[in-house]
């Protein structure tokens, strides 16, 4: 799985693509779960719904399963059958992003 995600970080047209896009997308992500200027907790999901397309890019729909329940602890999407679980960091000069895989005892 590691080399998976290695990979989408080792190919520059994607690279490319993030750094131009995804802080847009991210502040409209902000936009939208905002209220009285504070960010909502659901930031994180709308960003969620920004990454996982990225991965369907990248690896293609056969090999992204996102439609997981929304109850299901620590796992957003299944990327080569395997669960990812997507933290975004918010703040002023965000420096980041986290993608970890979990595994369940």
């Amino acid at each position: 799985m590691n080399d998976y995600l290695l990979d989408l970080f080792r190919d520059t047209r994607i690279v490319s693509k993030v750094k131009s896009r995804l802080p847009y997308l991210f502040r409209l992500a902000e936009l939208e779960s905002s209220r009285a200027d504070k960010i909502g907790m659901e930031v994180g999901s709308v960003r969620e719904k920004v990454i996982t397309p990225l991965l369907i890019y990248k690896f293609g729909e056969k090999n992204v399963e996102y439609d997981l329940p929304i109850t299901e602890p620590e796992i957003d999407v299944k990327l080569f059958n395997q669960p990812i679980s997507i933290k975004t960091i918010s703040g002023k000069e965000p420096s980041g992003v986290k993608l970890i895989w979990t595994v369940d005892a």
